[in-house]
């Protein structure tokens, strides 16, 4: 069977970074929501994985895209794939604060 014409078979998810405290490591909550199969109520599911982020560029408040992987480590299965879409707050509390020294004193 040739490679070409096999599909991608990794399980994708898309969530919120919870956590990017560890180095290459972040903790993504994804949210699924779901009837459930007697009473058809809608059910909101959430869980927390572990996920590598080789780059370190993702951060607290971005929504993510993971797919499954190997085992990296005795949590972490998951691989991040991409950022969706960065958390706005996230960069305005990086960005360079005015100094103090500039201002004439009153």
């Amino acid at each position: 069977m040739s490679r070409e014409h096999e599909h991608d078979t990794h399980r994708r998810m898309r969530g919120v970074v919870v956590s990017d405290k560890s180095s290459k490591t972040i903790t993504v909550l994804v949210t699924r929501r779901f009837p459930h199969p007697k009473y058809g109520k809608m059910i909101r599911q959430k869980r927390r994985f572990h996920v590598h982020d080789e780059t370190n560029s993702a951060h607290v408040g971005d929504t993510v895209e993971i797919a499954d992987c190997r085992p990296l480590s005795r949590t972490k299965h998951w691989r991040l794939v991409q950022v969706l879409e960065r958390n706005p707050d996230q960069a305005v509390a990086s960005a360079p604060q005015p100094s103090a020294e500039g201002t004439p004193a009153q």
